[in-house]
């Protein structure tokens, strides 16, 4: 039994000192997606009727929740947040590193 508590032990001690390795990549909110900064979006303070009109039918939506009530639309580029009937901010999906020119992983 002391020779089991000593192995566990042992190999506790060296997954303690076994040091972890990570890459941090750092870029500001204006690098990402930066093929898609000057894509044009709907705007801050547009209406539902007018974001649907000008960029047609949203992929999927998300209903309404919390208070102010918050719903989000999908398109193929972005989503877009809507606080009650009107766009308070739209996001640019996410396009894994490596994969911006084709947009597959």
């Amino acid at each position: 039994m002391g020779k089991r508590i000593a192995t566990a032990f042992m190999m506790g001690l060296a997954c303690v000192m076994t040091p972890a390795h990570a890459e941090v990549i750092k870029l500001s909110v204006g690098e990402q997606a930066s093929e898609k900064q000057q894509m044009e979006r709907p705007k801050n303070g547009m209406s539902r009727d007018q974001v649907r009109a000008h960029f047609g039918e949203p992929l999927n939506t998300t209903a309404a929740v919390g208070d102010p009530p918050i719903s989000s639309w999908e398109y193929a580029d972005y989503y877009v947040y809507f606080e009650y009937g009107l766009v308070l901010h739209t996001v640019l999906k996410h396009v894994p590193v490596g994969d911006a020119a084709t947009g597959q992983q």
